[in-house]
């Protein structure tokens, strides 16, 4: 599906719930038309992951995802081959008679018996949109294998041949910057850092987001969430994803506003830890007395 300028970037983006300001709708609408990958750092909860998944539905491809992890190499983002079909198979030749050696070993290494993980599979589906995410998780020799694979879109695999994709996939690489990447990879890619959303526009995905939730207790949630982000003692402010966890759980609950009671009880939907809680507690009475 052709995208036609940045607008209509951002307008399909809205139409699945997802808001974004012009600099990102820009920076998307680039690495599509550029056929560049799209690096995206940024807070965790500001929305990284879910602008993958909100082009993928915008454009109605396939979102193919990578969760990355420290340790992960090739052999879990590529293929791998299913070996208790390929020993299943071997046995069927032996039990029809046998076959020659050199064409059983050949036909252990079928396309029937490859297990395409995310990356590989994202080549075969083009077009897609392959997902990356948390690649800071990973280490240096991931980073080095996604560099080659993103440059020419294409794998080989030495039993079967090289995999190019026919239209390269959208992709984006998150990244909550727990470490820095390295400047070969990034200069492959468009950069965005992603920020908290201001009061506005956080109170405007609510809505979109959770339109169940009453426009008083939505803006009043934003309104404390955003109130914590500013303060400094907390080990993992909130994000956008813990601002709408919050906003739904407060209105399972029955609220159509903000009290003291319903919003402590209801703190683990927003913050993870228990230091976060009891901070984000006191700080809730001296908010909500006010």
């Amino acid at each position: 599906m052709e995208l036609q300028s940045t607008a209509d970037v951002a307008a399909r983006l809205g139409a699945t719930g997802y808001l974004c300001d012009e600099a990102l709708a820009t920076v998307a609408y680039l690495a599509m038309r550029m056929q560049r990958p799209l690096l995206l750092e940024g807070e965790p909860g500001t929305g990284k992951t879910a602008l993958a998944e909100a082009l993928a539905e915008s454009l109605d491809l396939p979102l193919v995802r990578l969760q990355c992890y420290e340790g992960i190499d090739a052999t879990q983002a590529l293929y791998d081959w299913d070996f208790p079909r390929q020993i299943l198979h071997l046995r069927a030749l032996e039990a029809a008679g046998g076959a020659d050696v050199e064409e059983a070993e050949k036909s252990l290494y079928d396309a029937r018996f490859l297990l395409a993980r995310p990356v590989l599979a994202a080549l075969q589906q083009s077009p897609a949109v392959l997902l990356v995410d948390e690649v800071d998780r990973a280490d240096d020799e991931f980073e080095a294998f996604l560099l080659e694979v993103l440059s020419t879109y294409q794998v080989t695999i030495p039993e079967l041949g090289t995999v190019k994709a026919a239209t390269p996939p959208i992709v984006v690489l998150t990244s909550n910057r727990t470490r820095e990447l390295h400047d070969a990879l990034k200069r492959r890619c468009l950069y965005h850092w992603i920020d908290h959303p201001g009061l506005e526009r956080e109170v405007e995905i609510v809505r979109s987001r959770a339109p169940e939730v009453s426009a008083e207790l939505g803006r009043q949630v934003v309104t404390v969430v955003q109130q914590l982000r500013a303060r400094d003692d907390l080990q993992k402010p909130p994000g956008v994803a813990e601002t709408l966890d919050w906003a739904r759980a407060l209105h399972h609950l029955g609220s159509t506003e903000l009290d003291l009671a319903t919003a402590s009880a209801t703190l683990g939907a927003l913050v993870k830890y228990r230091e976060d809680a009891d901070r984000v507690r006191q700080a809730l009475d001296q908010m909500l007395r006010a």
